[in-house]
């Protein structure tokens, strides 16, 4: 009989079992040793199917294939552009990660994509010594104008909410624009923007609290973060 031992959005520690059964399995931040499944970092237990992982309280970006990512091109090269995407070392979006075919004797890469432009992009080739980003996804695409915000990697899973309801529900009060990326930098266009930015900081500095959806629905509802006494 399968035996969760820990409930969704329970606090947890390197070490915690979190259940006893084969039928399921370790994602992020988790591990198998027999039967059991165990917490590799502090932080908040997600459960997605059977699919166990800990959405760490505190941390850096560790890339993950197939991770929607924002970055900044900060130098172009014959051979594609280098992107900032907030790791210890730079990503790369190859020529053959762009959706058209482009000959660099003959195109001005620049014309492409140039330095300061922002990406939002999709992680293709993820290891300890090289990112590779990929453009060619239909949801992949460069900002023009709006404003950049960076937030705690660790907390994006909170700011989006299970299914995106948490970000949907951002945008819809806001008639903002905004896009998360799973490096920590967000996106956003709109009138609202200051108190989006706002309202992303509270989730931010709250993600550990019960009834956060409630909350922020409150905080849109009213349109200020904190009320004036």
């Amino acid at each position: 009989m399968d035996k969760l031992l820990k409930k969704e959005r329970d606090f947890v520690i390197p070490g915690d079992k979190l259940v006893d059964s084969m039928e399921f399995l370790p994602g992020k931040n988790c591990f198998r040793d027999g039967n059991g499944i165990y917490a590799k970092k502090i932080g908040l237990l997600s459960i997605s199917g059977r699919v166990l992982s800990v959405i760490p309280l505190n941390g850096i970006y560790m890339p993950y294939r197939d991770d929607m990512v924002i970055g900044e091109v900060t130098d172009v090269q014959g051979n594609g552009w280098v992107i900032d995407i907030n790791v210890p070392y730079a990503g790369f979006l190859p020529l053959s990660g762009v959706r058209s075919f482009i000959d660099p004797n003959k195109t001005d890469m620049r014309r492409i994509y140039d330095e300061g432009d922002i990406l939002y992009g999709k992680i293709h080739i993820a290891s300890p010594s090289r990112v590779h980003i990929s453009m060619q996804d239909r949801i992949c695409r460069k900002f023009n104008g709006g404003r950049l915000i960076n937030v705690n990697p660790a907390k994006v899973p909170r700011i989006i909410g299970k299914s995106g309801s948490m970000i949907d529900m951002i945008k819809k009060k806001t008639d903002c624009k905004v896009v998360v990326g799973q490096n920590g930098t967000v996106w956003i266009e709109g009138e609202k923007d200051n108190f989006v930015i706002e309202v992303i900081q509270f989730i931010q500095d709250n993600s550990h609290v019960e009834g956060l959806t409630d909350k922020v629905s409150k905080i849109l509802e009213r349109g200020v973060v904190n009320e004036k006494k």
